[in-house]
């Protein structure tokens, strides 16, 4: 298998041995992807390939006889089962420009405008079946095949979460819709495919394909169903007569099987095409946070009438559209991996990766979580790898393309000695470790410490920082506190520093227990958790006491993660006493506001978004502060704009022309407000 280029280089075909070549390579590319193997092109590049494609055939129509690019899968599926009546693909539009112009063409072969109105659900990115209930009881699953048969792959029923095998009621019908691989269903299925010794799959699509094709493994993956049509089977009436799109979704649902309707981007129902743009957008907005991925957002005539009129050709329906958004998903070269200590002294590894265009940036690095997962994944130095990112979510391999890993690749080499200080390694955990723990990344950790956001210690920057380490007066965040003004001047060679270092120490003495908490570097527990920590528990005393149980009360931590705050406070009580010692604030303060309801404030329950240099009071606010203002407010504070945000808080463009989140905001009907109306808003919270 060859890797292919990426979708740019297919943005024409300057010949006709480039068309036959571009040609062979989508029916390559397209009798994996439909076949559940890993696919030599990722989707981005199989949507430019085949673009770049059609648009020869159209130009060209007399050297297109042996396309096969008008039939279901590009003829690349097959199958021995009949369907009921023919389970088609969808057309593809890319932009606002293309979606009115899908409504032009919809509005001429009605003779007029669809008179029901359109449905608006997001397009799942999975494989296409064909699910047959008789008397209740589900009997038969088929792929989509190529649009007329398909293969049986009943072996799944009782592995598909949302298809249940005995219904409530006696009905016989087809429910159609997307078989997935949710994203908590991925990682499991690879964690049990590696176990077993079989390589990860590249991506959930694909590995759910070649789930459902795969008979004979030793191992049963689960899966997810979400229906989005249905047709009678076997003569009985199941739908209601002359139902809309809607309403046999409904049927759908009510029958015990899950829909469309009922992910949480859900099924919307709009008078007009502008309006389905904006469910577009909504949907969009919506992806990073969706539990399973989408490619799309589906647009659909809801009437029954204006879809028969409307009519179907050889590969789609013409009342039917996918609207494509940017791919999440890309494929590219691991070129190499850096690993880093991070301030608890866990070693971090980084994947370098040859620069990709994904979800509107260049991804040039991604994340990988530990030599664990690396090891599980079976990576190698120089293959293709699936990257993902969406919107804000840092870019993560997910897996190698085995086909394409080039002869003599290596895997990706383990550190045997920490690459920080050269000492050994604590393997106990996935999470390998310096056996040396915070103390060797005390520098970044007491750097850390230091922080505006933290206990802002104005000066002591990493010169300082370094001396006061190499002197042996500071092994912890702690000994910050013990040192005197004539240790300060020495370590930084100034007796006006050292007074000025002297006097910001004693201002940090009394920052509140928050910044306090969040400067022990305590894994997971950054500024907004180490806030929902204090403010939880109140005092210092009270958080050590605090078991898992207690801990897993607090908004955010989960069963996972309060063990490991509960164990790294108390391996730290030393350091926790030498802050006591010093006189170090161990109290969160409570906000005066004339109300100490919990969850009260101007912002409780509401979610803000905030970009841009704030001015006005404002003026200054780190984003860090703003946060903390936010959460002190009732509110929580948000990082992308989507339909679930309160409010925007963005200063007006110096060059007039809004942000990206403020034309989101404004797209999705999000109340965006000036940085003086929200101090305004919050003038009792405001320092």
């Amino acid at each position: 298998m060859t890797a292919l280029p990426a979708v740019e280089a297919y943005s024409a075909l300057p010949s006709t041995t480039a068309y036959e070549t571009a040609l062979a390579q989508l029916g390559e590319a397209s009798r994996a992807y439909y076949g559940g193997e890993n696919s030599p092109m990722d989707d981005a590049s199989y949507d430019g390939l085949r673009r770049a494609v059609l648009a020869w055939e159209a130009t060209h129509p007399d050297t297109t006889a042996g396309s096969t690019t008008g039939l279901v899968a590009d003829g690349a599926a097959g199958g021995d089962i009949p369907h009921t009546t023919r389970l088609l693909s969808l057309d593809n539009v890319f932009s606002p420009e293309q979606l009115t112009g899908w409504e032009a063409s919809l509005k001429r072969r009605l003779g007029r405008d669809a008179e029901g109105g359109f449905t608006v659900e997001p397009k799942l990115d999975g494989a296409a079946v064909a699910a047959r209930y008789r008397d209740g009881r589900l009997v038969q699953i088929i792929t989509r095949g190529d649009g007329t048969h398909g293969e049986d792959v009943s072996h799944v029923i009782g592995s598909v979460h949302g298809l249940p095998e005995q219904l409530d009621r006696p009905l016989t019908f087809e429910a159609r819709g997307e078989i997935l691989f949710t994203q908590a269903q991925f990682e499991t299925a690879n964690e049990v495919r590696t176990a077993h010794g079989a390589p990860p799959f590249a991506n959930p699509r694909n590995g759910a394909a070649g789930t459902l094709r795969a008979k004979d493994r030793p191992y049963r993956l689960e899966l997810t169903f979400w229906a989005y049509g249905a047709v009678d089977l076997d003569g009985e009436s199941f739908l209601p007569v002359g139902a809309t799109h809607a309403e046999v979704l409904a049927a759908v649902g009510e029958a015990g099987v899950q829909t469309t309707a009922r992910t949480p981007a859900g099924l919307h129902v709009v008078s007009t095409i502008a309006e389905a743009q904006a469910k577009v957008e909504e949907i969009a907005a919506m992806r990073a946070g969706l539990p399973f991925g989408i490619d799309g957002v589906v647009i659909k005539a809801d009437s029954a009438a204006d879809q028969e009129a409307a009519g179907v050709g050889s590969r789609f329906p013409y009342w039917a559209i996918a609207y494509k958004l940017p791919a999440v998903e890309r494929q590219t070269v691991l070129t190499d991996v850096v690993w880093e200590v991070g301030r608890t002294g866990v070693l971090a590894p980084t994947a370098v990766l040859a620069p990709v265009d994904l979800d509107g940036s260049t991804v040039s690095r991604a994340t990988l979580h530990n030599p664990a997962d690396i090891t599980r994944r079976d990576l190698h130095l120089g293959d293709t790898v699936t990257v993902y990112k969406a919107g804000d979510i840092i870019p993560r391999v997910q897996a190698p393309v085995i086909e394409l890993r080039p002869e003599g690749a290596v895997p990706v080499p383990l550190p045997t000695e920490c690459p920080h200080c050269g000492g050994e390694i604590d393997k106990s955990q996935e999470r390998w470790r310096c056996a040396k723990g915070t103390a060797c990344a005390l520098a970044p950790l007491i750097e850390y410490a230091a922080g505006r956001d933290i206990l802002d210690i104005d000066g002591l920057g990493k010169t300082y920082v370094k001396a006061l380490i190499d002197s042996g007066l500071v092994g912890d965040v702690a000994d910050l506190f013990t040192l005197t003004e004539e240790q300060l001047t020495t370590a930084s060679g100034s007796a006006k520093r050292g007074a000025k270092l002297a006097e910001q120490l004693e201002l940090a003495r009394t920052r509140p227990l928050s910044r306090v908490f969040c400067a022990l570097g305590i894994p997971g527990t950054g500024r907004s958790m180490s806030r929902r920590i204090a403010a939880h528990f109140g005092t210092m005393d009270a958080i050590r006491e605090a078991d898992t149980e207690d801990m897993h009360g607090v908004e955010g931590i989960g069963t996972e993660k309060a063990p490991i705050v509960v164990a790294e406070l108390a391996a730290l009580a030393p350091v926790v006493d030498k802050l006591i010692a010093a006189g170090v604030n161990m109290v969160e303060p409570q906000q005066n506001t004339g109300d100490t309801t919990v969850g009260a404030g101007p912002l409780a329950g509401k979610t803000v978004v905030v970009t841009g240099k704030m001015t006005g009071r404002l003026d200054g606010f780190s984003r860090t502060r703003l946060n903390e203002l936010i959460e002190r407010a009732g509110g929580r504070a948000g990082s992308s704009v989507n339909a679930k945000t309160s409010y925007l808080v963005a200063a007006p463009s110096p060059t007039g022309k809004p942000s990206s989140k403020a034309t989101t905001a404004q797209k999705l009907g999000v109340e965006t407000l000036t940085p003086e109306s929200f101090a305004e808003l919050m003038a009792d919270y405001l320092d």
